[in-house]
């Protein structure tokens, strides 16, 4: 918790003397790195909405080796049937359940991070990159907004945006992280109002089309948020789009229900340019351990979950977004292979 308080302090004291910073979480809050711009460690590279301390590559691999291992199904449905409970008892209207899949691919961390086209992208060497279409919250002119993002559905199904748009499910679990997130923001900001609802945006990978579905909530900060910057992150940390409703309550259920933890995997990560504040939700994310990589994903749950859905949800989000290089306008990347999974 030291590294908390001195990690918040830090933040405040940049902020307040408009110093441009990098700063990133993991989801456990047990690790908060900050980093004044001028002076990023050479292991760590980073690009922010075309902002960053690398330049865009030009070189993509005409193809890739991308082998996909599913968490086991029969893993998944321990943790599955765990959040199924606790929702009926009441104790979590929804709750994200996550667990790390076995990838193996011919590209190394600082590869993909190079080569995939994202929002919020990071790498730490040897450790860790994400590269992330979620953004968790941006301030500007006094303003913060929050984009939660809930509901994914693969773009090539027959009329796939009317699908996510009229599931009664899907509908329901953006309803709940909405208000969960709306709430978060009037613990910091006042007049916070929900400006768009449920918009789609379409995300390529290396093999498919994905549609995802997002809102945007904006509040008023106060007129000297400048100086506490770091304590308004940390009151809305975690990002309620990764963990649920009620926040504090599900978060205890997914320390139970995930077999391990998740790192860095849904923490945040953004950027304060001595003015306004841009930061991602690490949400597509590979991690190594012990030299094997490890690609994290999952999905909302709610009383209305089906084991099946949820658990293609989870292999459907394991992808990389490269997409092809300028020279090779038809090239999507190699198909990736599911390995058989035992149930």
């Amino acid at each position: 918790m030291e590294n908390l308080k001195e990690s918040t302090d830090l933040i405040n004291y940049y902020s307040t003397n408009r110093i441009p910073f990098l700063f990133f979480t993991d989801y456990e809050l047990s690790i908060i790195k900050v980093f004044p711009l001028s002076d990023i460690p050479s292991n760590i590279k980073y690009e922010i909405n075309g902002i960053g301390n690398v330049e865009a590559s030009t070189l993509k691999p005409e193809e890739f080796l991308w082998k996909v291992d599913p968490v086991p199904k029969s893993i998944y449905k321990q943790g599955f049937n765990k959040v199924i409970k606790e929702i009926l008892y009441g104790n979590s209207f929804l709750l994200n359940l996550t667990y790390p899949s076995r990838i193996e691919t011919d590209l190394s961390l600082n590869q993909i991070f190079n080569f995939s086209e994202a929002r919020y992208k990071l790498f730490i060497e040897d450790q860790f990159t994400c590269f992330s279409p979620e953004s968790f919250i941006k301030i500007k002119d006094g303003i913060i907004s929050s984009y939660p993002m809930k509901g994914t559905i693969d773009a090539t199904l027959v009329n796939a945006s009317d699908k996510i748009i009229n599931d009664p499910k899907e509908l329901a679990e953006h309803y709940t992280i909405v208000d969960l997130i709306r709430n978060d923001l009037s613990q910091v900001a006042k007049k916070v109002t929900v400006d768009r609802f449920r918009y789609i945006d379409k995300i390529s990978t290396n093999d498919k089309e994905l549609l995802q579905v997002s809102s945007k909530i904006t509040g008023v900060l106060p007129d000297d948020f400048q100086n506490h910057l770091g304590n308004i992150l940390l009151t809305l940390l975690p990002a309620g789009s990764i963990c649920g409703a009620p926040k504090q309550k599900t978060l205890d259920i997914i320390k139970e229900a995930e077999i391990v933890n998740r790192g860095y995997y849904t923490g945040v990560m953004g950027i304060y340019d001595g003015n306004t504040l841009d930061c991602g939700v690490m949400i597509r994310a590979i991690s190594m351990r012990e030299n094997k990589m490890y690609y994290h994903s999952g999905g909302g749950i709610t009383h209305k979950s089906i084991l099946d859905e949820e658990y293609k949800e989870l292999t459907d989000k394991i992808y990389v977004p490269i997409i092809r290089d300028d020279k090779n306008p038809g090239w999507r990347g190699k198909k990736p292979t599911l390995s058989p999974t035992k149930v």
